[in-house]
């Protein structure tokens, strides 16, 4: 699964950091980075808390 990231609606709070830092990162200017944009074993499920916490619903994972 991809990783998505609709930066209009992400405010850049930093649950998604906190929940699965190996995947995103908040910069210094407080703008979301991704690490990368594709799932593995090891991260999904910490990917998945991630999108379920986002307040703006702004992350989504994607069938490829």
């Amino acid at each position: 699964m991809k990783i998505k990231v609709d930066f209009d609606l992400c405010e850049s709070n930093g649950l998604c950091e906190a929940m699965a830092p190996e995947v995103f990162e908040l910069d210094d200017d407080d703008f979301l980075q991704l690490h990368t944009e594709e799932t593995t074993d090891e991260n999904i499920e910490n990917v998945r808390r991630a999108v379920a916490a986002c307040p703006r619903a702004a992350i989504t994972l994607v069938e490829e």
